[in-house]
């Protein structure tokens, strides 16, 4: 099994901060995640001034108000992101950010960054799929509030933008391309699609795993699984059921004020669950059933042996009464107890001696 890519979504965590971002760099390089990821967006360009937050905003922030005042305050400028992008390199972590404009997008290319990041919210946003299928760099797309239809023609304007840069089309076109051999080619080149429930935190009852496994098995695509739920079980759970990638929100602390902190993982959590998901990696092994070479030297302490249940004269036909098992294993495997019935004895036997 190839390791599970981690990916620490410090997000907006740092609460327009550098100091915090570049704390939570650290936070991540420490716990051995593969990715630290940031949020980038002109909040002008984003929303507009009558959009108000989201319920799980207001529950978290501990106020209503307007989500273009909120995110102007979460917002870190040019150089704050250089800043970033080098203590990522200093402690060896890729760095990567989501781009929710298209100023932001533009901005993002100067940055060597893994991945283009689709988020939840723009899986309908054709526009910024096709740029980022047009980008040559491999894509995430996020699906939390969607269905199979919206993920399908995500992944036509995806696959249209990578095969036919610059060139016309209308979703109709772009629909009828992804049927080509061409177009699924493309796609398992560059697109993870990441299962996710848009709810922050999320109940475990709603997380639907098994929505993972519908979208591998539907579009032939590498998974993986974008986590809400309070705690790691539930993206531990992920790994074990095939999931390729993990994202995780991680902050410095889960009381602090704003949008995301409460569905996130303190640091010591966030290095629990990194070690936990590697466990399960190599605990899931290679699924060939075998004595595993840890408990072949167990095989004759624990499995059986037929032995004499009573004195057996040699030339004794062997019957059942005279027949049991016991432990240890090195000698004639029960499973042969049918088998030696009716056979006269070689020798005699004492109680407990194995059967030849």
């Amino acid at each position: 099994m190839k390791p599970t890519i981690i990916i620490a979504e410090a997000g907006v965590n740092h609460n327009g901060s550098l100091d915090l971002a570049l704390k939570l760099v650290d936070v991540a390089a420490d716990a051995g995640a593969d990715i630290v990821k940031f949020q980038t967006f002109d909040a002008k360009a984003l929303v507009t001034a009558g959009a108000m937050r989201a319920q799980y905003q207001v529950d978290n922030i501990g106020e209503d108000g307007s989500q273009l005042e909120m995110l102007q305050a979460l917002s870190l400028d040019e150089a704050s992101h250089v800043a970033i992008a080098d203590h990522c390199q200093a402690r060896n972590i890729a760095f990567m950010s989501t781009a929710f404009d298209f100023w932001s997008f533009e901005f993002l290319k100067r940055f060597d960054m893994p991945y283009i990041k689709i988020p939840s919210g723009d899986l309908t946003f054709g526009p910024m799929l096709r740029a980022a299928g047009e980008s040559g760099r491999r894509v995430i797309l996020s699906t939390g509030m969607g269905n199979l239809d919206e993920i399908h023609d995500a992944l036509a304007v995806l696959a249209y933008g990578r095969l036919n840069p610059g060139q016309p089309a209308n979703l109709a076109a772009m629909r009828e391309h992804l049927a080509s051999n061409a177009a699924r080619a493309a796609l398992r080149d560059f697109v993870t699609v990441l299962h996710c429930v848009t709810q922050y935190p999320c109940p475990a009852a709603y997380a639907n795993l098994a929505a993972m496994e519908t979208i591998r098995d539907t579009f032939e695509l590498p998974v993986g699984y974008s986590d809400h739920t309070l705690g790691i079980a539930v993206p531990i759970a992920a790994v074990a059921r095939g999931a390729c990638m993990i994202e995780k929100h991680v902050t410095l602390d889960r009381t602090m004020a704003g949008p995301d902190h409460a569905a996130s993982l303190e640091p010591d959590q966030f290095a629990e669950m990194v070690a936990a998901i590697h466990d399960v990696e190599v605990a899931i092994g290679d699924g060939l059933k075998l004595a595993n070479p840890v408990e072949i030297h167990n095989i004759a302490v624990a499995r059986r042996s037929l032995v004499a249940a009573r004195p057996i004269r040699v030339g004794e036909p062997l019957v059942a009464d005279m027949l049991t098992a016991k432990r240890p294993g090195t000698g004639l495997s029960p499973m042969q107890y049918w088998d030696v019935q009716g056979q006269p004895a070689h020798r005699n036997y004492a109680i407990d001696e194995m059967i030849e």
